[in-house]
């Protein structure tokens, strides 16, 4: 089976401030501001929720291809990728453009300050679905360009391949008929509460709704777990039991991860979501959202003390 992870591909580049930015702002001044912060220099790490979720479901044992745009700076990431066995033949390198980057600065209080430049994810990765095989193809529509975010599951649609929404913090960017028209048909919507309630302010439609346009609908609750939505009733799904909390970013996109290998393998929704819940929680236990690492054999030792 082809696993086809459309979203984006970023450099995340954290650093910390060794004070309080209160301490350095005048509250007179908040409107004439102009402030230097002179950080303990910074780390950067390879994210993105396309890189993240084919990152995990590559620990997971599946072979994921990303459909993602990235910059004139992708070298580093493309041996990354290398280094993990995941295929770049699909991600378009944007010669004129930066990678995607997040800038985020933590101070002492754990304030922080984020200034994110979308550069190369402004372009579409031109997926040719003329080249997929509909009955050996699954898709996962994941935040990313916005054209491909609307289009994908359109396509998706057209050429009858399976595919799960997952629009994420995309979705204040979204108009409702999109929303609408991309949720219809999906395989699994994927949110978290705040995001089902914004899609449900934005196209009109009850979670009953929902569920009659979505083969399910899978709800992250972070570490109260998850819980399953069919028309037939919901199961709530524990989380994974971490062995310490480092680093909860992108735990979401491990969650996804899993969860896809499980429908790989032919699972039935309520056990995806418990391999979702597992891998999530070894994601957290590493700095970085691509930073963790874990065998098979680990990972189902894992699975078996949480279920």
């Amino acid at each position: 089976m082809k696993i086809i992870v459309s979203g984006s591909l970023a450099y995340d580049r954290t650093m910390d401030f060794p004070s309080r930015f209160s301490e350095h702002i005048l509250p007179e001044k908040v409107n004439n501001l102009n402030v230097c912060f002179q950080v303990n220099g910074i780390k950067e790490n390879f994210g993105g929720t396309a890189g993240n979720i084919a990152y995990a479901l590559t620990l997971m044992g599946e072979k994921p291809i990303i459909s993602a745009t990235i910059g004139q700076d992708y070298h580093n990431y493309f041996e990354w990728l290398k280094k993990n066995g995941i295929s770049t033949e699909y991600i378009k390198v944007i010669e004129n453009e930066f990678t995607a980057g997040a800038y985020i600065t933590t101070d002492q209080a754990n304030n922080q300050i984020t200034v994110f430049n979308p550069g190369a994810m402004n372009y579409s990765s031109s997926l040719d679905f003329d080249k997929l095989d509909p009955k050996e193809t699954v898709v996962i529509v994941s935040p990313g360009n916005l054209e491909d975010m609307v289009n994908y599951p359109r396509l998706c649609k057209a050429k009858g391949i399976d595919y799960i929404f997952d629009p994420g913090q995309s979705l204040p960017m979204l108009h409702g008929k999109d929303l609408v028209q991309s949720i219809e048909g999906c395989r699994i919507l994927i949110s978290n509460g705040y995001e089902l309630d914004l899609i449900i302010s934005k196209t009109g439609l009850s979670k009953e709704d929902l569920l009659g346009c979505a083969g399910a609908i899978i709800v992250t609750m972070g570490e109260r777990g998850s819980q399953v939505c069919t028309l037939d009733g919901e199961i709530s799904i524990p989380a994974g039991k971490p062995k310490a909390v480092l680093d909860p970013t992108g735990a979401g996109d491990s969650y996804r991860g899993g969860l896809i290998s499980g429908l790989i393998q032919g699972k039935n929704i309520e056990q995806c979501a418990r391999i979702g819940s597992a891998c999530a929680s070894m994601s957290v236990e590493c700095h970085g959202t691509q930073g963790y690492a874990f065998s098979l054999e680990e990972f189902n030792a894992r699975l078996n003390e949480c279920y």
